[in-house]
């Protein structure tokens, strides 16, 4: 079922995991794909994209640093590697005493499907 989330700039949801493992697997149900999912979470195998108000998401690209550009019409979502090393840029004083080990950044737009 891993072979699903095979590709670049892989972002499926639950339902999208589940739809391209029915084609494989017929007779695979939604509680054996979200089973699935949240073990590779737990594992570090793959990575949950909470965005808005949108369903969670799966990044399988979990030992690479990188952000999220997002289209806020459709959703699509694409891999960006970091420009720079932004937890470094956070001064001392700013930390509010936190040990700060990762640094979330998701760049929003319009993809260019959606411009058309």
């Amino acid at each position: 079922m891993a072979e699903v989330l095979d590709g670049d700039h892989v972002h499926l949801t639950a339902h999208e995991v589940h739809a391209r493992a029915v084609e494989r697997l017929p007779e695979i149900s939604r509680a054996t794909v979200y089973n699935f999912l949240g073990e590779l979470v737990s594992q570090g195998e793959l990575l949950e994209v909470s965005t808005d108000d949108r369903a969670k998401r799966y990044d399988p690209n979990a030992h690479h640093p990188h952000h999220h550009l997002i289209c806020v019409r459709c959703g699509a979502m694409r891999d960006v590697p970091p420009a720079r090393d932004l937890l470094s840029e956070l001064p001392e004083p700013e930390r509010s005493g936190y040990t700060v080990f990762d640094v979330e950044l998701t760049y929003r737009g319009i993809c260019p499907h959606c411009a058309i």
